[in-house]
């Protein structure tokens, strides 16, 4: 997934033709979402450290190049500009796990335009996959504070690095882990994992088969019981329990992954609680979402943790964001699109966000990075010439994500539908638009 043929034809369309015609200026892009759905009253940016892989490693290999020179479509010269091509911009970005608005830009390429345009495609692709993923994953921790919260997804998901990404972003978000394994040695994630009904199946005796786990993984060790009929079996664990706990062996939790949750939670509370069994815990699974564990521990489920699978790793309530990476300056000069439904604002743009006295958010301001809005600056510099500063690891990562969500109004903590924040546009920048509105009418005559 690392190939630069990885992108939309048009972008070496163009290319070629800014090259052939001297169109080698100076070039600004930012990349943000236009709009928000009526289910996500806030995104959460992540991504960034692939992104910035991707523009420092991306090299034009000489079988592709073979390849592209034998398609016809290009001229030698510009085949040879890419054996050398290189990034060599500079990247300003919003920190992973910042919370975001519409219109809001969480990153800025500022490169030769051929540079700049070449990489849209693929940094779409990055950023608004984590950023959907990590965007539904701060709902389902916001639903169940305090529990642990399991991604449960790559099966389910649309390919292998979107497994393995869903699995990153939900942790950014607050996740406590993945089942997915891969994504402990990649990232140092979490693994997590029990057995499967298919593992009781293979069993004539359903008691055997817990025996059997356990005895083959002691540590952490949580049993599915919902094979067959729950509360019967959670009787049955009762009973394994002292004869494992002669062998120093604890049943630490566990899992029921079908039918009415929270009914059944609460039944096997009462069966483990009158056995003395107080500190083995109960963990649910199985179709999953905000909506649904909301719900559960409204009504009182003894839940401790959960995982989740497909809402989460394709966001099947919003599976797509209105993202766009767009030009905003060319040899100095703002640019801006004015297509209906996709106007876009001109310049170099700021985020500044302002905080009451609780430490809540209150309100943002976009700007012109060069206005003196009140607030915190959001955007920081993240590359330069090429070269990317310090970058953070994921515990840092998170923990910027947690305090993110932890400053959220109130309304957003709750997801409550319809809930909405206020972005000011500052006075600079709607004079530069409409400045840039001007040169543009006298432009078309």
């Amino acid at each position: 997934m690392t190939s630069a043929l990885l992108t939309d034809l048009y972008q070496l369309n163009m290319m070629q033709a800014y090259l052939d015609h001297g169109e080698t200026h100076t070039a600004v892009f930012e990349l943000f979402f236009r709009t928000l759905p009526p289910r996500r009253g806030f995104l959460m940016a992540a991504g960034l450290e692939q992104a910035l892989d991707f523009l420092m490693e991306l090299r034009f290999s000489p079988a592709e190049l073979d390849w592209l020179a034998r398609s016809g479509r290009f001229s030698k010269s510009f085949v040879d500009y890419l054996a050398a091509f290189r990034f060599t911009g500079d990247v300003d970005a919003m920190p992973e796990g910042t919370i975001f608005f519409a219109d809001e830009p969480i990153l800025r390429v500022t490169a030769p335009l051929s540079q700049a345009q070449f990489f849209e495609t693929r940094l779409i692709n990055i950023l608004h996959f984590q950023t959907t993923i990590a965007s539904k994953a701060a709902r389902l921790v916001l639903a169940a504070p305090d529990r642990l919260m399991v991604d449960f997804g790559l099966r389910r998901a649309h390919g292998a690095e979107a497994g393995l990404w869903a699995a990153r972003a939900s942790y950014v978000a607050g996740f406590t882990g993945s089942a997915t394994v891969l994504a402990e040695r990649v990232y140092g994630i979490p693994a997590f994992g029990t057995m499967a009904h298919s593992f009781v199946q293979a069993h004539d005796d359903e008691t055997k088969a817990f025996e059997n786990f356990a005895r083959s993984r002691p540590k952490n060790l949580t049993l599915l019981i919902d094979t067959y009929d729950t509360e019967t079996v959670a009787r049955n664990v009762v009973k394994l329990a002292p004869r494992l706990r002669a062998s120093g062996i604890t049943i630490d939790a566990v899992r029921i992954d079908s039918g009415d949750l929270a009914a059944q939670a609460k039944r096997v509370r009462q069966i483990l609680d009158e056995a003395g069994l107080t500190r083995t815990a109960i963990f649910a699974s199985g179709g999953l979402d905000e909506d649904k564990i909301q719900s559960m521990l409204a009504a009182g489920a003894p839940i401790v943790g959960f995982g989740v699978g497909t809402s989460l790793t394709t966001s099947s309530d919003v599976p797509a964001l209105d993202c766009a990476y767009k030009l905003q300056e060319y040899a100095g000069v703002a640019r801006r699109k004015r297509s209906a439904d996709k106007a876009t604002w001109p310049g170099r743009k700021q985020v500044w966000r302002c905080f009451d006295r609780n430490g809540r958010m209150q309100d943002d301001v976009l700007s012109l990075t060069d206005d003196d809005a009140p607030g915190m600056p959001l955007l920081g510099s993240i590359m330069r010439g090429g070269q990317p500063h310090a970058r953070p690891n994921l515990d840092n990562i998170r923990a910027n994500a947690a305090g993110n969500l932890a400053a959220l109004p109130e309304s957003l903590r709750r997801l409550d539908i319809g809930a909405t924040y206020p972005v000011q546009i500052g006075d600079a920048l709607v004079g530069l638009t409409a400045e840039v509105d001007r040169r543009t009418a006298q432009s078309l005559g």
